[in-house]
């Protein structure tokens, strides 16, 4: 196994999170010199918080562990390909790499509907890598809007 399915297991270890509170299961964790610095899961619903995204919650975990909003040679795995919300976080935090399971049709901001993160006119680029467990991950996804269709929800 390499290190990006290891991390990327640990990021669908937080999207299981996520399901079993009841939101959309995406995870993401933050590594900083081969260690895991800050976890996250969707807690949208939990917390009645529409920024309550993985990816917001793991960069802001980072940036304590840090002590610095500058997360510089920090590598970013997230479930899903992230919105543009959390792109432009990703950007503004420096994120030096980022890797995502699954694409995002309808919503993402990194290679599917826009491409922020690598953007030249922006003042940071991130290091772009995809398709890492994206199967396993889109599996997730499809198998928790599924059920909420089933319940006449999403």
């Amino acid at each position: 196994m390499t290190d990006d399915e290891r991390f990327m297991r640990s990021a669908l270890a937080q999207a299981r999170e996520a399901l079993e509170d009841g939101d959309v299961p995406i995870g993401a964790v933050v590594v900083h010199n081969g260690r895991v610095i800050g976890r996250g899961h969707n807690q949208r619903e939990k917390l009645n918080d529409p920024t309550a995204h993985a990816e917001m919650i793991a960069l802001t975990a980072a940036s304590s562990f840090l002590e610095s909003w500058r997360l510089e040679g920090c590598t970013l795995y997230v479930t899903l390909e992230p919105c543009a919300m959390c792109a432009g976080a990703i950007v503004l935090a420096r994120i030096a790499r980022l890797v995502f399971g699954a694409t995002d049709p309808k919503a993402g901001a990194c290679v599917s509907l826009y491409n922020i993160t690598t953007d030249e006119r922006l003042n940071h680029r991130v290091e772009l890598d995809q398709a890492i467990l994206a199967d396993e991950c889109a599996v997730l996804l499809t198998e928790f809007f599924s059920v909420q269709r089933a319940k006449g929800k999403k």
